[in-house]
């Protein structure tokens, strides 16, 4: 007995995950697809149509249109390492997924959505210099600056993401391995063990704060700073010109963190809040922001509308 038990306890990881899905909604899973399937072929062409725009338009090159590049492969990356995973369980195609291949995708999903947190911080910034301080505007982002805040939102992304890892692998899983979700995430996995997950719940809440909470903070101030600002300017037209070039940057912030922080603080504290109305929100904000940013960028921006137009 003792030689048998040993094994069990050195390879306590279930070699996979069963991924069931939206539970108590199996029979509407192919109807739940179907506009999941159009929003994430939305996302694919919206982003990549603007990829190619700006890349193509030496016009554009500006810093405000190269952290838009980011943004559009953020979202590119966000939505392809959630939604194709998610269309194979909803369609029952495929709904088993490796240990180290959920761990992979949890890593995958968390580093690129802190990722995107930073760029859309380094677009306020952005948004506060060319209000508030013009003139030094092509002096303060200039390209070798503009390239390192992309280096650095993924160092930070990668430090802050790697240790959840190491969390999963160290719990034992005693054999559970169905996982009522459509894809892997990190308390969705930590669910699964037999084990307390207090330090997991805590360092999901911590790297949550230190740094989409932390940007978030940060957006704030910088857009209370952009508008005492514009109070301060003389002429009157100068306002709602210079706020119309900040209302694309609020709309994508608010379609960003609104439904991430509530699906983030559901998970961990509402244990009141039905697991399908989770999960089908967790399946919301990896494709719905990624759909809508290129058009509410498109919609807005003259210049991108027309170089979009001649493009087409």
């Amino acid at each position: 007995h003792r030689v048998m038990s040993a094994p069990n306890l050195s390879g306590s990881h279930p070699t996979f995950f069963i991924l069931v899905g939206i539970p108590g909604m199996e029979k509407s899973h192919t109807w739940i697809s179907m506009p999941l399937c159009m929003m994430y072929s939305a996302a694919l062409l919206g982003n990549s149509v603007l990829l190619v725009t700006i890349v193509k338009e030496r016009s554009l090159h500006e810093p405000m249109y190269i952290f838009l590049c980011m943004l559009a492969v953020c979202d590119l990356l966000l939505s392809t390492a959630t939604v194709p995973k998610t269309l194979g369980v909803l369609w029952s195609l495929s709904t088993q997924i490796s240990f180290s291949g959920c761990l992979a995708q949890m890593f995958s999903i968390y580093f690129i959505f802190v990722a995107e947190s930073a760029i859309l911080l380094a677009m306020a910034f952005d948004r506060y210099i060319a209000i508030c301080d013009p003139l030094r505007y092509t002096a303060v982002l200039t390209r070798s600056v503009v390239g390192k805040v992309g280096v650095v939102a993924l160092i930070r992304s990668f430090c802050i993401m790697f240790p959840a890892i190491f969390l999963l692998k160290r719990l034992p899983y005693c054999g559970h391995n169905v996982m009522p979700h459509t894809y892997c995430e990190h308390i969705g996995v930590a669910r699964l063990a037999c084990a307390d997950i207090s330090v997991n719940i805590w360092y999901g809440v911590a790297a949550g704060f230190l740094s989409a909470g932390l940007d978030a903070i940060s957006i704030a101030v910088s857009y209370v700073l952009i508008l005492r600002c514009l109070w301060g300017l003389p002429s009157p037209r100068a306002s709602p010109k210079a706020l119309h070039t900040c209302g694309s940057h609020l709309c994508v912030i608010a379609m960003f963190y609104t439904p991430a922080f509530f699906s983030f603080l559901a998970h961990r504290f509402g244990q009141h809040v039905p697991l399908h109305v989770l999960i089908s929100l967790a399946n919301l904000y990896v494709v719905v922001p990624p759909m809508l940013n290129p058009i509410v960028y498109g919609v807005r921006t003259r210049q991108i509308r027309e170089h979009v137009a001649h493009l087409l």
